[in-house]
């Protein structure tokens, strides 16, 4: 029998609980039941056509090999002149580093700033994956707590009231996961002059959905603010805003500082990142945008739909998201706890959600409703759900 001993670290990493969904639903699936997945976090639609002749031609024309551990020039130029025409602001190529999605971004800021006797402060509920990387580090994970009454926004004066001399690192994601919650810019702007008492302090700014807002609104990112330029990580990528979740491809823009730290942890991760995956991702920056206008406008419309339907749900209300593709849907009032209902709705009616605790303790009581799926799927989900309520 094998005496094989781990280490103890990994007894504290977590998991991304929508895979586990997933794989569930997929389960159920093959054994003939007709499941409706409203759990996983990826657009339903395909990479827009040219996008992936792009990519098809880079293997045609050669480009099989390593490539700078950071990204192609080419690919960071783009990012860089995305950035300007975006969000104004000016961004050198030198800082932006192109990695295999969006979680080897996080990974790495927890690594440069994580260890026993640190805080890391984060958004709860959020993505999971920050309090599990914090946890990995031995740091010890402080929530910012997120509240229904509140949009799911956080409050500066809260944020900034909790940092202390041992806070090395404070995430920060809008438009939101799980949440759909979009900060405004009053309340950014008030955080970042209250960090100009806190130099200690630096910032992962988790925009992946940047480009994925409703009702008019304008993304607020944290590269706006000189200030806070020179320990500031924000991070955006492909995934979402161009349907290329499989692709494997994200970005961030580093300080200075941090330049030649990050790119030494890519040479010893994943050395570089796919080749013709990143010039797919320059197709994307550089070519046509009407996919995402086409997605976004779907997208709007099931956001409508979703909110209305599920406020129509005895002892369910949800708010309206700003952001993203996500609907955070109170049920406490079904008198089930978040994973009862999720459990409950997935074995009993077939349509998989994400249990609120999934993303944190603040969660309870709320399921996570990705409305990346058909409008006749939702809505059916939604008739579903009521005849088990």
């Amino acid at each position: 029998m094998s005496q094989l001993k781990f280490a103890d670290s990994l007894a504290r990493l977590g998991t991304e609980s929508a895979f586990t969904v997933l794989a569930r639903a997929q389960s159920l699936a093959a054994s003939g039941r007709d499941i409706i997945n409203l759990g996983i976090g990826q657009p339903d639609f395909q990479t827009p056509a040219h996008i992936v002749e792009a990519g098809i031609k880079a293997l045609r024309d050669g480009h099989h090999g390593y490539t700078p551990a950071n990204g192609i020039p080419a690919l960071r130029e783009a990012v860089a002149a995305d950035l300007h025409r975006r969000h104004a602001v000016e961004v050198n190529p030198d800082n932006v580093v192109v990695v295999p999605g969006g979680k080897p971004t996080m990974f790495f800021a927890m690594l440069m700033f994580g260890q026993p006797g640190v805080e890391i402060m984060y958004p709860n509920p959020g993505f999971p994956i920050y309090e599990s990387m914090i946890r990995y580090t031995g740091a010890t994970p402080i929530p910012i707590a997120l509240e229904e009454e509140k949009g799911f926004v956080f409050s500066a004066k809260a944020v900034l009231s909790q940092i202390t001399p041992a806070t090395r690192l404070i995430i920060i994601n809008s438009p939101a996961n799980p949440t759909g919650g979009v900060t405004p810019r009053a309340e950014i702007d008030a955080f970042v002059a209250g960090l100009a008492d806190h130099p200690h302090v630096a910032l992962l700014s988790d925009e992946i959905y940047s480009q994925m807002l409703y009702g008019g609104r304008d993304h607020v990112s944290l590269l706006q603010y000189p200030e806070i330029r020179d320990r500031l990580i924000m991070l955006d990528g492909w995934s979402k805003t161009y349907a290329m979740t499989g692709w494997r491809l994200g970005y961030a823009v580093w300080p200075d500082t941090a330049v030649g730290h990050v790119t030494r942890l890519a040479i010893n991760d994943h050395s570089c990142v796919n080749a013709a995956a990143q010039y797919a991702g320059l197709a994307a920056l550089s070519g046509p945008q009407d996919a995402v206008t086409q997605m976004m406008s779907a997208f709007d419309a099931r956001r409508a739909l979703i909110v209305e339907a599920l406020n129509s749900l005895p002892g369910v209300r949800c708010m309206d998201p700003a952001g993203a593709f996500y609907a955070f849907a109170n049920v406490s009032g079904t008198g089930m706890t978040a994973r009862e209902a999720q459990d409950r709705f997935l074995d009993g009616a077939g349509v998989a959600t994400v249990a609120g605790t999934s993303f944190g303790s603040y969660g309870e009581g709320f399921l996570r409703f990705s409305y990346a799926n058909s409008a006749e799927n939702i809505s059916e989900a939604v008739r579903r759900i009521r005849t088990i309520l």
